[in-house]
């Protein structure tokens, strides 16, 4: 492929959500002068970085996303420093899909000019809730009406690309309300919607509590998770009902509106990663995928150590990503495609365990294409599982 996919890593928040699982905290702003240079080294690094390790870098860079953490909290001139060293070290497309999540009532003015200025053309807004009670129990500061303005503010300066994340799972969620958030979503009027499921697990302090199972952070407040498989399925009803086709597992978009830089990670396409915990996917000269990603330690990475270890995929990983990834688009995976890549032994018995998934209803084969049903989705780990292990029995 001749372009390539940037990830920026900026892992400062103003306080830490309690379902949070990823590398970003409340660090101090002070660290952020520190943490921009490294970055913008990174970045200047990356072609020799690449070069010793035998990886192609494609020449033309067609998206560019800023995540974490929220990156708005940098200050407008350490924003402005940033997208200089994207493009003194990349060549951007003129169509070049810019993204920068931030969260509701955290975009100073000068902040936003700064965005319209950098080219920064979409906006993931992480308000998770509309209802107030459900945001405010995980640690968000915002509350459903500052969120509707939030997104009225940022198309009255231009950036016509609007995106918001929902949780279904959050404590204190009912059916009522989340038909409420649903409801609240769609009348914004935004190009794309991302749904995710409460994620239960031991890096999150809500996590933990449920698992406990405790009582902190609302952690007795939560839904069942029955029930979040029915507000997840309510989502992907309305969303569908109102002009936001799903496209993947967790994204709804209105045509034309899919999230360009999310894909690549889907389809396996070449993708660089700068940042604290940002990982990276290139192919090498004979066409295979490596991938390689930063540490999570803020200091280390300021650091500038460890180096990036270097993970060269072989055919067996490739199939079994190619399989897991493809899958979670709603459009699924070319059956000839597959067997122009991989082994027909393998791509014959992914066929054969698919059939027999189908007639439980969790999966759909229509001609060429092979793809999950709406179930078939609510349970896709344990699909892939069965997948893949009947394709290499």
């Amino acid at each position: 492929m001749d372009t390539l996919g940037l990830y920026l890593s900026v892992p400062f928040c103003k306080g830490k959500c309690t379902f949070c699982n990823f590398a970003s905290d409340a660090f101090p702003a002070k660290r952020m002068p520190a943490y921009v240079s490294q970055l913008c080294r990174e970045m200047a690094e990356a072609r020799g970085f690449a070069g010793r390790h035998g990886l192609v870098v494609a020449p033309v860079v067609d998206s560019v996303f800023l995540g974490g953490g929220t990156p708005t909290l940098l200050d407008a001139s350490q924003m402005r420093a940033v997208f200089v060293a994207v493009r003194q070290h990349f060549k951007l497309a003129p169509d070049a899909e810019i993204t920068v999540e931030a969260a509701p009532g955290q975009i100073a003015d000068d902040m936003l000019g700064a965005l319209v200025e950098c080219g920064v053309n979409r906006v993931s807004l992480g308000v998770q809730s509309f209802v107030d009670r459900e945001a405010q129990a995980v640690g968000r500061n915002h509350t459903g009406a500052s969120c509707l303005a939030e997104l009225k503010r940022l198309r009255a300066a231009g950036i016509a690309n609007l995106n918001l994340d929902l949780i279904a799972g959050l404590p204190h969620q009912t059916a009522a309300s989340w038909v409420e958030s649903l409801r609240q979503a769609v009348e914004s009027g935004v190009e794309h919607v991302s749904v995710y499921m409460l994620e239960v697990d031991e890096d999150s302090r809500l996590g933990r509590e449920l698992i406990g199972p405790g009582v902190r952070y609302g952690a007795h407040a939560a839904p069942s998770e029955s029930m979040v498989a029915d507000l997840y399925t309510q989502a992907c009803a309305t969303l569908d009902g109102e002009g936001l086709r799903q496209y993947e597992v967790s994204n709804f978009a209105r045509k034309g509106f899919p999230s360009r830089h999310n894909c690549k990670y889907w389809t396996r396409a070449a993708y660089l990663g700068f940042g604290l915990d940002a990982h990276s996917m290139l192919l090498d000269g004979a066409g295979d995928a490596v991938r390689f990603a930063n540490g999570d330690e803020l200091d280390a990475y300021i650091a500038g150590e460890p180096e990036r270890e270097v993970d060269r995929i072989d055919r067996l990983a490739a199939w079994e990503e190619t399989v897991f990834l493809g899958l979670r688009l709603v459009d699924g995976l070319s059956l000839s495609r597959l067997r122009g890549s991989y082994s027909r032994a393998w791509v014959d018995g992914f066929e054969a365990q698919a059939r027999e998934l189908a007639r439980d209803g969790l999966m759909q084969l229509a001609g060429d294409r092979v793809m999950l049903t709406q179930q078939g989705r609510l349970v896709s780990s344990s699909v892939f599982g069965e997948l893949l292990a009947g394709a290499l029995a």
